[in-house]
């Protein structure tokens, strides 16, 4: 799967060219983050890490990935509307992982009260790997899906360009014309511009609920933009701003400051860290209003790894999306092998399994975000404290996908310039809005090459392993 730029990965003096091109670039597009020691200030910015050139994505396993986007979207709306199927999926888990219990609290504490809520919006981002398999030949296994505060949706629209550029300056122009056009941002604004439509007050607002530290504000000011320009008044709170000036009328609208809010789009809320007592109390608060919320807190049960593996079980996908045999042939073809860690034989071959073979294996936790995951000896190691308690159904276990290895060069702020062997990851966002039973809005959104040097097992972006890419399709 190699790119058509080899030669050029020898020549240094070539490189280093292209490299400070591909900076300038980056902050004259706006891939910027804000710095580490200043995270809350926009005086003082750099560029978001990114590879300097596109990496190889087969072109087969692309389309696949896209074509199935609006299954799981299908899938992922199925699920949040199943309370029987989640209460099932996670008894053993809510005994055990307390995050993961607070939310169902939540969810059922609001469910019996009746759902003020009647128009939902999705926004989901579905990852990938290319498994290159027994025979070599690659193929597209999902590694997770993420239905709260998906990322790089913004700064991702800017990278072709920079890519483009880099091409270019490299002698590669016929290249640098065959990268694909991608502007997630728009996708995800469409989808939120729809719910606020729907939710039927003109005047209404919507509000980003954000973490208390935002270096990476400029990836969400990208969608922040597209609505201003639908002229879609936005606010941006904290959890704290909530507990302490939200409130809802009789008719449960949710107002902040006087203002009603008619979307909330959360970029926090998906890590225990995110919460405290006031904060599960703003949390209520929000999921007990009529606002739009993305994602409600059943869609965010419907993304935990627990759910993900229970439907790798024969007869599940069937059960969740009767009369859709062929989008269940897509979804399943997406799957890498998945098992689970509750207490009984099937656990316990399960944690055998993967104790005496750790290489093979990936242990997740209920989590979203990167840099959770444990693999070889600390696998080994957590597994065998926890192998006879029931701690270890707040984990799930699944295949290790062996990617192949290309070449790049990972540009970061004050880091050295050099080759690394990397391997990327695929991430396709999906955008629905359902008002009452109906499917107003389903559709793929647009892509995010995430790409890291092999020796990082886990992480993403926001958590410093890999770096921002753009897929050259081969």
């Amino acid at each position: 799967m190699a790119a058509p730029w080899e030669d050029v990965l020898r020549d240094r003096a070539a490189i280093q060219e292209a490299a400070a091109v591909a900076v300038d670039a980056a902050l004259l597009q706006g891939v910027l983050m804000r710095t580490e020691g200043q995270p809350n200030a926009s005086d003082v910015v750099n560029f978001a890490p990114f590879t300097l050139l596109p990496s190889p994505v087969p072109r087969a396993l692309f389309e696949q990935a896209y074509a199935v986007q609006q299954d799981f979207n299908m899938l992922v709306d199925a699920i949040s509307q199943n309370k029987e199927f989640l209460e099932h999926t996670l008894a053993s888990t809510i005994k055990v992982d307390d995050f993961t219990a607070q939310l169902f609290r939540i969810y059922t504490q609001v469910l019996e009260e009746g759902l003020a809520q009647s128009v939902f919006l999705g926004i989901n981002r579905s990852d990938y790997m290319f498994d290159s398999g027994v025979d070599g030949s690659p193929a597209l296994k999902q590694i997770e899906i993420n239905t709260i505060a998906a990322s790089f949706g913004g700064l991702t629209s800017r990278t072709v360009a920079v890519h483009g550029q880099v091409l270019k300056v490299l002698g590669k122009p016929q290249e640098a014309s065959r990268l694909l056009p991608n502007n997630p941002s728009r996708g995800l604004a469409l989808g939120i511009a729809k719910a606020w439509e729907l939710y039927g007050s003109p005047s209404a607002v919507v509000m980003f609920l954000v973490e208390e530290v935002q270096r990476n504000i400029f990836d969400q000011r990208c969608v922040e933009n597209e609505l201003w320009n639908r002229d879609i008044r936005v606010i941006r709170k904290r959890f704290r701003d909530v507990f302490e000036k939200g409130s809802l009328d009789e008719a449960r609208r949710l107002y902040m400051d006087g203002q009603e809010v008619a979307v909330v789009y959360y970029r926090e809320g998906y890590v225990p860290s995110n919460y405290n007592e006031q904060n599960w109390e703003a949390r209520l608060l929000l999921e007990r209003s009529r606002a739009v919320k993305c994602p409600d807190i059943a869609t965010q049960l419907a993304g935990t790894k627990k759910v993900q593996q229970e439907l790798s079980r024969p007869g599940t996908l069937e059960r969740l999306l009767p009369g859709h045999a062929e989008a269940v042939s897509r979804i399943r073809a997406t799957f890498a092998g998945l098992y689970s860690l509750d207490m009984g034989a099937e656990g316990d071959r399960a944690a055998a399994m993967a104790i005496a073979d750790p290489d093979r294996f990936v242990l997740k936790p209920q989590r979203e975000g990167g840099g959770n995951n444990l693999y070889g000896e600390e696998l080994r190691q957590v597994l065998e404290k926890i192998r006879d308690s029931p701690q270890r159904t707040s984990y799930i276990l699944m295949d290790k996908i062996k990617p192949r290895p290309a070449m790049n060069y990972l540009l970061r702020a004050h880091s050295p310039l050099q080759v690394s062997e990397c391997i990327s990851e695929l991430g396709i966002f999906g955008v629905y809005v359902r008002q009452g039973s109906e499917l107003v809005l389903s559709e793929a959104a647009g892509h995010l090459l995430r790409t890291k040097a092999v020796e990082h097992a886990d992480g993403g972006v926001a958590a410093g392993v890999a770096v921002l890419d753009t897929p050259y399709l081969v």
